[in-house]
């Protein structure tokens, strides 16, 4: 509180002390009551966002289990043989779960195709006039106009940057040597049997780098046998499934295979395909850890003394949690309630894997997918969650509404903590008005004293009381 004056100077009396004890007496204890409400107030803000801050991440998990195709995964286990990864795998939902043996017995590969002409150098001219190529590999086709007098290193640019190549790549390789020579060789990445490069002219000049002569008969391009494009071919328990690429979509339907490198020997990939248990049990564990530290955090803010003790809402936020463990759902099969896939309650409320009527795993095997039913269904489980958390969490939720009033009542607190200030400024102000005029009128009084004194100890024959 600020001091308008020194009080006291006058009269000699401690009137300072007397006004900051009026004013504390005041002051005070109305302080203490404004900080144990800031307290409460800020104390009840924090419990409140702990148990919202526990219920989104309850919500996180709700929201996946409420998603149908986090139950309908599968899981692949592929043992690679000993020389290391010879095939890839992925599946899709529809996968039937089974083992197979897998190997690969050819990649594909596109064609290449090497000059037989003895260029000598890069810079040798193949074309005095220019001409046209075509150039195609199964389906797929472009053309390339050679200038007049294009030497070897420009026709391979012209067929490298054409803006219509489809997978062409030419290269020259210098031999060197006493006699050193120069080869053009264009490789095709279109794989797959009879999809061989084939390059075409319109001039007799361009038959050197053709695989077909203007005239007819062969060109100046030949591919070997080791270099013609090939299919994939792969076993899948003996079977061979041949494929253009080294991809095979549905060779086991709803699987897609992907072949990496020849098998050495008879070697074989191991793969089993079974549903993703393990997937779902680990979402499960995952919903069962944010419940009970949903729960635990309320029970932790609502334990006496504590900043949401006796709190109404908490209590019956808690019981309609309960309540929604509880829901029994149509549809699943022979699962009826979340008891009855190998989990249970403990005493104190919170969940925990049982076996009293099945285990998780025994629920998972016999009938993986009722399980998904159970919690992602129309009616699951799940959903419930979802309803009653958006009720709480989302929007004008009872949550936010608490927030809203506690934050509010902060800054009337604050407000009203201005007046009170205001009110004990005017008070002392007051009070020193009044104990100015009294000091005032102490002052002269003493004076007028000490005044009379003095003219008593002047007159004749007065003698002053030195008792």
């Amino acid at each position: 509180m600020a001091i308008i004056t020194s009080a006291g100077v006058g009269s000699g009396l401690d009137l300072e002390s007397i006004i900051q004890a009026t004013v504390n007496a005041e002051d005070l204890p109305r302080m203490k009551r404004f900080e144990a409400s800031k307290t409460r107030f800020t104390v009840q803000l924090s419990g409140l966002g702990a148990v919202k801050s526990s219920l989104s991440a309850l919500q996180d998990i709700i929201k996946k289990l409420a998603d149908p195709e986090n139950f309908t995964k599968r899981s692949n286990t592929l043992v690679q043989p000993a020389s290391g990864e010879i095939i890839s795998v992925a599946s899709n939902s529809s996968a039937t779960p089974g083992s197979f043996n897998i190997k690969v017995n050819q990649l594909a590969q596109g064609s290449r195709a090497t000059t037989n002409a003895a260029f000598t150098a890069p810079t040798d001219v193949v074309s005095a006039a220019g001409g046209k190529l075509t150039i195609a590999a199964g389906d797929k086709s472009f053309e390339v106009d050679v200038a007049a007098g294009a030497t070897l290193e420009e026709i391979r640019a012209a067929i490298n940057d054409s803006a219509d190549n489809f997978g062409v790549s030419v290269n020259i390789i210098n031999t060197g040597g006493v006699t050193p020579e120069s080869k053009l060789v264009i490789t095709s990445n279109v794989s797959g049997t009879g999809n061989d490069l084939t390059i075409s002219n319109d001039t007799a000049e361009l038959d050197s780098i053709s695989t077909s002569a203007f005239g007819g008969g062969a060109g100046g391009l030949t591919i070997a046998a080791a270099d013609q494009a090939q299919d994939a071919i792969i076993e899948v328990d003996g079977i061979a499934i041949s494929s253009s690429t080294n991809i095979f979509k549905d060779a086991v339907q709803d699987l897609t295979f992907t072949a990496k490198k020849v098998s050495e020997g008879t070697e074989t990939a191991k793969l089993t395909v079974d549903y993703d248990k393990t997937g779902v049990e680990k979402l499960m564990d995952e919903f069962i850890t944010a419940y009970n530290n949903a729960i635990g955090t309320m029970d932790y803010h609502t334990k006496t003394g504590a900043a949401l003790y006796g709190d109404a809402g908490m209590r019956s936020l808690k019981n309609q949690l309960t309540n929604t463990l509880s829901t029994v759902v149509s549809g699943a099969g022979g699962f009826e309630t979340l008891f009855d896939v190998g989990i249970g309650l403990t005493k104190d409320g919170k969940l925990e894997k049982s076996s009293l009527v099945r285990s998780v795993n025994e629920a998972l095997t016999s009938n993986y997918a009722d399980v998904g039913k159970l919690f992602s269904g129309d009616s699951g489980l799940a959903k419930g969650f979802e309803t009653l958390l958006e009720t709480q969490l989302e929007g004008k939720g009872s949550f936010k509404f608490r927030e809203e009033s506690l934050n509010k009542s902060l800054r009337q607190l604050e407000d009203d903590k201005l007046s009170h200030d205001y009110r004990m400024t005017q008070l002392e102000a007051g009070l020193r008005a009044k104990y100015a005029n009294l000091d005032v009128l102490i002052a002269q009084m003493q004076s007028s004293g000490s005044y009379i004194t003095q003219q008593l100890a002047n007159l004749p024959g007065f003698t002053r009381n030195k008792n």
